[in-house]
């Protein structure tokens, strides 16, 4: 795949009705973070506003991502200027993946692999740029590394400005495929699960979402949803919160299509950065998570 120049702006995804039906406007409908008038820098609105908690998720804040030995399956090509893991297989079901703060991990790349084998095809894109959180940070035990955590979710891992960057992803992926019947899910994973939630609202170019072990968990979120999601927190998500999302969704008219499976003996981040593959239960755990996100996908897409 040859090397594009990034796209500006994507006023509509144009896919063949013939087997997936496009939703009424596949746009994302998201204000402009920046006003392409001023001269402001965006790196310095970035800058204020890092002092601001941005992830209250305690476990996401303490535990460290997993060492592993796993060789990725896919290749890496360049999506609308930002390297991009891609699953070497050809499907029409494609799913974009946000992966979690420290970015490509052999785990998170074997799970695209997994759902690579299941038919699907998997973009998985550097949001980071290269500079996802550093592992030696972890834990986040002194003030400097807990202030640099929460400078990273408000400037690197900001749901705001990579919101307009998966809807740059999702413009390249499907440029040229006019007239295919190509259909679109979106999962992630942490951080990623709050991207893939916010980016399932109104005009949605997606047909069905899915967070893992998600942080940030929003009800308010919930309501403005517009295709079923597939829920696979951890026993470090706060059950009450959880709860509310759930009942929000539910009360839906694709409720029944909605899955929302906890898995209370597992921490925050065993299907990505944070899973040790070489520990029985977890591996057991990662392989049933990646079973209900392929059971998933297959009913929806």
């Amino acid at each position: 795949m040859r090397e594009k120049p990034p796209r500006p702006t994507m006023n509509r995804l144009l896919l063949n009705t013939a087997v997936c039906p496009p939703r009424p406007q596949l746009t994302f409908v998201t204000k402009p973070l920046f006003n392409s008038n001023s001269n402001t820098n965006p790196i310095n609105i970035s800058v204020r506003k890092m002092t601001e908690i941005h992830n209250t998720n305690e476990a996401c804040c303490s535990i460290p991502p997993v060492q592993s030995n796993y060789q990725p399956k896919g290749i890496t090509t360049t999506i609308n200027g930002l390297e991009t893991y891609v699953t070497s297989n050809s499907s029409k079901k494609i799913l974009i993946c946000i992966y979690d703060i420290f970015g490509f991990h052999p785990q998170t790349k074997q799970g695209a692999d997994i759902l690579a084998t299941a038919g699907f095809k998997v973009y998985m894109p550097d949001f980071f740029r290269g500079s996802p959180f550093p592992a030696s940070y972890y834990p986040p035990d002194t003030k400097e590394k807990k202030d640099a955590l929460q400078k990273f979710f408000g400037a690197e891992a900001s749901v705001k400005r990579n919101l307009e960057v998966l809807k740059g992803v999702v413009g390249e992926v499907v440029k040229g495929r006019e007239g295919e019947s190509v259909c679109l899910g979106v999962y992630g994973f942490c951080w990623g699960g709050k991207l893939s939630v916010l980016a399932s609202g109104s005009s949605t170019p997606f047909k069905a979402a899915a967070m893992i072990h998600p942080a940030m968990v929003d009800p308010a979120d919930a309501r403005a949803l517009t295709i079923p999601i597939c829920a696979l927190p951890s026993k470090d998500e706060d059950k009450n919160t959880m709860q509310e999302f759930e009942n929000v969704v539910k009360e839906k008219k694709f409720g029944g299509d909605c899955v929302f499976k906890r898995y209370d003996t597992m921490h925050h981040g065993w299907m990505a950065a944070r899973g040790d593959m070489a520990v029985k239960e977890q591996r057991e755990m990662f392989d049933d998570g990646m079973k209900e996100l392929v059971s998933f996908f297959k009913a929806r897409l």
